[in-house]
Parts: C-alpha cells; sequence; structure tokens
C-alpha cells in the first residue's frame, strides 16, 4: 500500500428491506439480528476495522433507531487515535428531500468527505455475509492508478442472469456493467463463471466527488452507485474489478474460502442461518484470526436441564432448553423452550418463548415471539398465514414481532 494513504469508509445503510418483511417492519435491514448475538451490519463494521479502516460512516434513512443505537452502544473507536464508526442520518443538506439513491446519499452527504479530506474513499453494503480484507482491495485499487475500483464475485454463468455483471478484460479492466443480462458473459479464464458485482466499492477521492456532481446535474439519472456512478467510471475506461477469490483471510478453511451471502430475502436470510450449523459450516462464526465483532449485554451460558438437546445447531448465551429439542437451528439470547417441544431448521431472535409439546419447522421466529404449548408452526401453512404470519416462496414461515402463536 502507498504510505498510509487517508481513507473515509462510507457504509450504505439506508435501505428499507421490503423483501425481508416482517423482520423489517420495525427495524432498518442492516439491524436485523443473525447468527444468534449479530446484526447485519456487524459483518461489514468488522471488515473494515480488522483491516484497520477506521474511520467510518454509515449512512442511515428508514427506520433507523435500533441500527443507530446499536452503532452508538457497540462500536465504540478509539478517540484517543482518533477512531470512529459514526451513523449518518439523512440531513436534508441539499432540500427536503431524501435520499434519491445509493448516489445521491453521498452527494447529499459530501461533508463528510470534505470535511476528512481522504485520499481515498471505501464505499460499501450492509447487508452481505462475508469475511473480506478490505485493505487487499484497497491495495489493487492503488496499484491500477484508475479512478474506481469493483468487487467482483464468480458466479456460475448459468445463474449470473439474476446479478449485476462485470464484464472484464484480462488486465481486470471493466469494459461494461451489465445489468441482470440475458447472456451474460463469461471469464477469460473461466469462459462458464461470470463476475457478479458485490456492491462494493474504493474510488480515488477526487474522481468519486467529480463523478457524483455531474450525476447531481442530470435530471435522468436515478442517482444510483451501480447503476450510474459505476458505469460513467466504466465509459471513461478509469474502473477496474477486484476479484473477490483473491482477497484472503486469516483463518478462513477451505469451505468458507470467499463465501458470499446477499440475505435480502427470507429464503435467502434462513439458508444462510443453516450454513452456519453443521460441524463443518460453509460460513464459521468462530474464526478468532478475523472475528466478526458485536456487543452483547452479559448473560449467563446456556443451559440443558431436563434432558433438554440440541444437535447441529447455535444456541447464545441466557437460552434454557427445559426438555426440548433443537435441530439444525439458532438460537438467539434468552431464548426459552420446554419439554418436549421439537424445533427443527428455524431461527428464533431474543427473547421467544416456546411452551411444552410445541413443534417448530423451517420458521423465522422475530423478538419476544410466544409460543403456546401444543401450537405448531410451519406446517400448515395456511393456518400460520390465519395467524398473522407470512410465509416465503422457499415455505419459510415468519412470525412477526411479539406475537402470541396459540394451538389451531
Amino acid at each position: 500500500m502507498a504510505s498510509n494513504p487517508k481513507v473515509l469508509a462510507l457504509v450504505l445503510a439506508g435501505g428499507e428491506g421490503k423483501r425481508l418483511m416482517p423482520l423489517t417492519e420495525d427495524r432498518a435491514k442492516p439491524a436485523v439480528p443473525f447468527g444468534g448475538t449479530f446484526r447485519l451490519i456487524d459483518f461489514v463494521l468488522s471488515n473494515l476495522v480488522n483491516a484497520d479502516l477506521r474511520h467510518i460512516c454509515v449512512l442511515t434513512q428508514y427506520k433507523s433507531h435500533s441500527l443507530d443505537r446499536h452503532i452508538s452502544l457497540t462500536w465504540r473507536m478509539s478517540t484517543l487515535l482518533g477512531n470512529y464508526v459514526t451513523p449518518v442520518p439523512a440531513q436534508q443538506r441539499l432540500g427536503p428531500r431524501w435520499f434519491q439513491g445509493s448516489a445521491d446519499a453521498i452527494y447529499q452527504s459530501m461533508n463528510l468527505i470534505l470535511d476528512d479530506q481522504p485520499d481515498y474513499v471505501v464505499v460499501f453494503g450492509a447487508d452481505n455475509i462475508y469475511r473480506m480484507d478490505v485493505e487487499q482491495m484497497l491495495d489493487a485499487h492503488i496499484d491500477s492508478g484508475r479512478g474506481c475500483t469493483v468487487a467482483g464475485i464468480r458466479v456460475p454463468r448459468s445463474t449470473a442472469s439474476a446479478f449485476g455483471i462485470i464484464d472484464a478484460d484480462t488486465d481486470h479492466k471493466i469494459k461494461s456493467f451489465l445489468e441482470k443480462p440475458a447472456d451474460p458473459p463469461g471469464l477469460p479464464d473461466d469462459p462458464d463463471s461470470s463476475f457478479a458485482s458485490m456492491g462494493n466499492y474504493v474510488f480515488t477521492t477526487q474522481a468519486l466527488v467529480d463523478a457524483l456532481e455531474t450525476d447531481a446535474a442530470d435530471a435522468n439519472s436515478r442517482h444510483d452507485m451501480g447503476g450510474n456512478i459505476v458505469p460513467a467510471f466504466v465509459d471513461a475506461g478509469d474502473a477496474m474489478v477486484y476479484d473477490f477469490t483473491a482477497n484472503t483471510v486469516p483463518g478462513a478453511t477451505e469451505k468458507d474460502k470467499n463465501y458470499w451471502r446477499d440475505v435480502g430475502t427470507i429464503d435467502a436470510y434462513h439458508e444462510a442461518h443453516m450454513d452456519l450449523v453443521s460441524v463443518d459450516p460453509v460460513f464459521n462464526l468462530y474464526n478468532d484470526d478475523w472475528p466478526i465483532w458485536t456487543n452483547q449485554a452479559q448473560k449467563p451460558g446456556a443451559k440443558f436441564v431436563l434432558d433438554g438437546r440440541a444437535r447441529d445447531s447455535i444456541v447464545s448465551a441466557g437460552c434454557i432448553i427445559s426438555g426440548g429439542y433443537v435441530e439444525d437451528s439458532v438460537l438467539s439470547p434468552s431464548v426459552r423452550i420446554d419439554h418436549g417441544a421439537d424445533i427443527d431448521e428455524s431461527v428464533l431472535l431474543n427473547g421467544v418463548t416456546v411452551g411444552a409439546q410445541a413443534v417448530i419447522r423451517r420458521a423465522i421466529l422475530d423478538k419476544n415471539v410466544v409460543v403456546a404449548p401444543g401450537a405448531k408452526l410451519g406446517i400448515d401453512h395456511e393456518a400460520d398465514i390465519a395467524r398473522g404470519c407470512t410465509v416465503s416462496a422457499g415455505g419459510i414461515t415468519v412470525v412477526p414481532k411479539g406475537l402470541a402463536i396459540e394451538p389451531t
């Protein structure tokens, strides 16, 4: 890396997360709990601070109270060293309007860049599950001498039409940026794969400022980073792709190396949890060489009594499994499982109570849900919907926060 470049990280955390309803009914998408004790935003923030990028602004907008509170209470950096993680709400500096897109969010927050005067600006999303040494991507950007670098993950060409696709030369210079193309281009070294954009970018500061100002003056623009800003760099021949498979994170296993999951839907959110719980997990939360940081109030260890059992599951502190059985599931802190209850392939968030003899299959239970003794979830979807639950396209039953589930 160039000697001590000054870097500002902007985390885009203002999305509504409509496809994750009802989990986002009362919270911003990056504030959605994940993996027992974390929130989605903890993953990108951990990647940044582990890579020694510690001037971080989190741009928020919708339903941001729990997100702001989590950042303020958890992500306290050393002020002595000038480090910070700070939430920045939409401030309407340019008039009475919300952010009109991800690029507009940064343009309306231009004071952050002008005040910090960084050499480079890192712009990352807040919604994905992965580990990445961002410093390695920054090194590649600096070495390239270009104005914009886009992180790309290799996906099978047969499924690439679902993504924003990067068409690049052998030297990683981006030739075109394609939104969900019907015929995705293959890679020079692997014709059966394509580069999908991860929504993570590194910019040389002045180049970004110029691009944002030009975009802001374009009345026909959607003011979107992936849809407008990056294509502008591509058209100018000033963009490169960073191959995520080249990124090496300490402590990664062969199985979870280069893992990346977009959890933008209920089904993807559920599948990502299932990736955590096997003996040799697809994504390993227990990598102490590159930890995912968060902060939880001190709670007693999980307790198993009256032959309570859990198999291939994550059971957080404060949980009590009293004679119940849990398999292939993730339990957040302070969950209570009573005798005879049977839970499989499910995600239970903080404070859920499951009564005796209740049965739960392939379900997500938001905070403080109470399942009455003998009730069944995830077995009769019509009955679940009648109780006020949501059922995803993949058949996952989602119970909103605080709902009481009675037997049918």
